[in-house]
This record gives structure tokens, sequence and C-alpha cells, in this order.
């Protein structure tokens, strides 16, 4: 499946379960893990953040500010680094619950899912949240 039109291969979406509605405003990285960076010939993986708009998604990811590419080179982009992987890579979603509900107010101050990522896939992440447990799927 090819790229949604002004969204990135890789996007979430985060509902909160006990409001019943979705979660503005979680801070979120996007990361690609160590061994999948290496296997791509970078030395670094690449790392993107967002927070979830008043609909608790993330449909576009902005390189984290100190790994911001250098002057006159191509911004990084989440589809510039997937086309750069060629077979399966392992991404990172890390959600900063704690900020979203409050110090101490959480049993689970991040949650991290690690996934895979085939080539030319779109990935959507779901996260299903509450204070006390999370769960998540595979979403479309």
């Amino acid at each position: 499946m090819a790229p949604q039109a002004g969204k990135d291969s890789i996007t979430c979406h985060v509902l909160d379960t006990t409001a019943g509605r979705p979660a503005k405003g979680i801070r979120v990285t996007l990361e690609q893990t160590s061994a999948s960076a290496a296997a791509a010939g970078s030395s670094q993986p690449a790392v993107f953040e967002a927070r979830t708009d008043d609909d608790g998604r993330i449909t576009r990811w902005q390189p984290r500010s100190s790994d911001s590419s250098s002057a006159g080179a191509s911004p990084l982009t989440v589809d510039g680094v997937l086309a750069s992987v060629k077979g399966a890579s392992r991404w990172a979603l890390r959600f900063d619950t704690e900020s979203y509900f409050g110090e101490g107010k959480t049993f689970f101050p991040e949650a991290t899912i690690i996934f895979r990522v085939d080539e030319g896939q779109h990935y959507h992440v779901p996260l299903l949240l509450s204070p006390y447990s999370y769960t998540t799927y595979r979403g479309s």
C-alpha cells in the first residue's frame, strides 16, 4: 500500500479510553532502531517527534530538533529514511503518557511500541490508553 497524500508512511492515533475521547497533545517520538539503521548503512538511527492533534492523531513527523540536517542538505523525513531501507526495518513509538495524565497519575509513564516495517507499506499504529493499561494493534 502506497503512502496516502499528506501523510507519512507511519502514523499513529491515541484514544483516552477513560475519558472516551482522543488524547490530544501527547508527545510522541518515532525512532528507527539502531540495528535497522546499521543495516541501512547509517551510523545513527533516525529520530522524529510530534504531538497528537485535537483528534489524537499524528500524520506528519518532524526530525527531532537535535537531529535536524545541516544547512544545504535535504531535510530528514520518515518517507526518505524508509526509502533508503531495503527489506524490513524496526521502529519504536514512544508515547509520553505521564505528561498527558500528570506526574504520578499513571502506572505507565511511557508506552513504547516496537514494530516491524516492510518496504512500501503504510503503518497506522493506534494506542488505546488509560492510566493503568494500554493496548495497540496494526490499524489501517
